[in-house]
């Protein structure tokens, strides 16, 4: 007997995961694809979505790689019109791709600097959600994942405009859950902490940090990208079929440290 199990089952769905040529989005990509879903993996670069397409396919998983530069209007609509011509449409939404962090005092930035993390990491994710929210909707519902960061819940140091824009992005998943809930999209957020990534290499790489870090946190450590996909799957499988509006940190307790 296999009743909660199955419902972790993806078999005929169509997942979209911006940013996942590498890092967290690979890994999350990765979980929806071994769970049984259809993949897009996208980034910017083809030649690097191919790529880590081609790995899942030769894994037995079935993807496609489609690149798009999120924070462009022409290339979100190719990528959608590609993903329903291959699939027929779309059940789940990743809206993991963001720009790095600009380090510096909130003061100190310049007014394209703003801009750009706001285009690039709210914008795009509510463009992008309101294009795939029409595709979901004429297939029964749906599941979007917005990629947050603890940093939206509580600033840290250095990152004052980056922490600004996940907190937005927190806020715009809250609307999208209450207004989308009708018509059976489930909407929340991933609040990861410190992962080693490449994104975050400039903050792993500071051995003071991360000594810091090791003693403050209750987990005593970073986390590597395949510790996230777990929360992706279950919030975009039957498993969280209840579970909407959610904004869920996955952080090692750097929330509670303090």
């Amino acid at each position: 007997m296999t009743r909660i199990k199955s419902q972790f089952n993806l078999e005929g769905k169509v997942a979209i995961v911006t940013g996942s040529s590498k890092g967290i989005g690979e890994s999350m990509a990765r979980g929806l694809a071994e769970h049984g879903a259809k993949v897009v993996v996208s980034s910017r670069n083809q030649e690097s979505v191919d790529e880590v397409a081609e790995q899942f396919r030769s894994d037995g998983y079935e993807a496609t790689g489609i690149a798009c530069h999120v924070g462009k209007e022409d290339q979100r609509e190719a990528m959608l019109a590609k993903t329903i011509e291959l699939y027929g449409g779309v059940d789940i939404l990743i809206n993991n791709a963001a720009i790095n962090p600009f380090y510096g005092a909130i003061h100190e930035h310049q007014d394209w600097v703003f801009d750009k993390l706001m285009e690039v990491n709210v914008k795009a994710p509510w463009a992008l959600s309101n294009l795939v929210a029409k595709s979901m909707m004429s297939r029964g519902g749906g599941s979007i994942i917005n990629i947050s960061s603890v940093e939206g819940i509580h600033p840290g140091f250095g990152l004052s405009l980056y922490s600004v824009s996940k907190a937005a992005l927190i806020m715009l998943t809250k609307n999208q859950a209450k207004e989308w809930g009708k018509a059976g999209i489930r909407v929340n957020a991933i609040c990861p902490g410190l992962i080693k990534t490449k994104f975050s290499q400039a903050l792993w790489e500071n051995e003071k940090l991360v000594s810091k870090m090791e003693k403050t946190l209750p987990s005593g450590r970073m986390a590597l990208p395949d510790e996230m996909a777990g929360l992706a799957v279950l919030l975009a499988s039957d498993a969280g079929s209840y579970m909407t509006g959610g904004v869920y940190s996955n952080d090692g307790g750097y929330l509670v440290a303090g």
